[in-house]
This record gives structure tokens, C-alpha cells and sequence, in this order.
């Protein structure tokens, strides 16, 4: 055993791989008839393992005026991301006994305005209809540009959106908690 109280090797992937068992490439090895609960890995590194492989989708942006339409400074711009993509997104990682499941859930948007501001919403952002009056700021996610974007590359400023995605898992047996977030 090791200082960790691993009483095999420690592998930065896996975490306390048993001793008899081995990693190859990316997979966990262990002999058939290998001990039951004595090797297997904790929920919280099943966790880890299922919290790598999430794939969660890219924001698709909205905003009116949309991109790449003339925009007045001091006058509101409505920010949103697809609802399609504002969903939770899980993935489980399992072996012989247990299953783990890390569900990866948005939780807010923060959108880099190009202009050295920042808007943070908790939510998708609602989407700006023709019904709406567009001197009017978006009740939950907008912004208003204070000053003119010549000078910029393409006399444009580049807006990049990142959603903070929080991730909580739970196992088969009943455990649960908490990962970092993702971006």
C-alpha cells in the first residue's frame, strides 16, 4: 500500500487501481473472478471517469438585432442562447456493482461583450419577438452597448458566451455529491 492508503497503484486515471488489475490505454483491467467489493473503485471515481466523457453542446448564440446587424449605441441588445441546447446532459460510468451517473446542468451564461464588459445570466435568455418593442430591454439577459465599435477588426466587436455548467453525481448505491463545475 501507498501513503494514500491505496493498497495497489495509483493511476492518475482511475485513481486506487487493485492490486491484480492493470490499465491499458484508457480501460481498467481486471482478472474475471477478481474480488468484488474489495476492487471496486469508489463512487466519487466513478464519478470523476463519468464527468470526463459529458459532451456537452456549444451555445448557439441569439440576439437582436441578430449578429452582424447595424447596432445603435445606448440602445438594448436582447441576449439568448437555444433553448434546445439549455438542457441537463449525463453520462454514467459503471463497473460489475456499481454505477455512477454525473448529470452536468447549465446554470448561467456569461457573455464577453467584445466592448471590456460582461453580462452573467442565470438562464438561457429570453428570446426577442417581433411582438416585443425593440427600444425595450430584455427582462432577463441584455446588454446596451455604451459606445461605437469603428476601430474594432471587422468595426465589429467579437461577443463570446460561456456557460457555467454545474455537476452533481449519484451512484447506484444510493451516494452522491458534488464535481467542479465545467465552462
Amino acid at each position: 500500500g501507498s501513503s494514500s492508503g491505496c493498497a495497489g497503484t495509483v493511476s492518475s486515471q482511475f485513481g486506487c487501481v487493485p492490486a491484480g488489475c492493470q490499465v491499458t490505454v484508457a480501460t481498467l483491467v481486471c482478472p474475471l473472478g477478481f474480488p468484488g467489493p474489495a476492487a471496486r473503485p469508489a463512487p466519487g471515481v466513478l464519478a470523476q471517469l463519468a464527468r470526463r466523457y459529458l459532451v456537452l453542446p456549444g451555445p448557439v448564440i441569439r440576439s437582436s438585432p441578430p449578429p452582424g446587424d447595424v447596432q445603435l449605441v445606448r440602445l438594448p441588445v436582447w441576449l439568448w442562447v437555444s433553448r434546445a441546447m439549455w438542457a441537463p446532459q449525463s453520462k454514467t460510468a459503471s463497473v460489475p456493482g456499481e454505477a455512477v451517473t454525473a448529470t452536468a446542468t447549465p446554470v448561467a451564461v456569461t457573455w464577453r461583450m467584445g466592448d471590456g464588459s460582461a453580462v452573467t445570466c442565470h438562464g438561457p435568455g429570453i428570446p426577442y419577438t417581433s411582438a416585443d418593442n425593440p427600444a425595450s430591454p430584455s427582462p432577463d439577459c441584455g446588454h446596451i452597448c455604451p459606445r461605437s465599435s469603428a476601430g474594432q477588426p471587422g468595426v465589429a466587436y467579437r461577443v463570446t458566451p460561456t456557460i457555467t455548467w454545474y455537476i452533481s453525481w449519484t451512484a447506484a448505491r444510493g451516494a452522491g455529491g458534488a464535481l467542479p463545475p465545467l465552462y
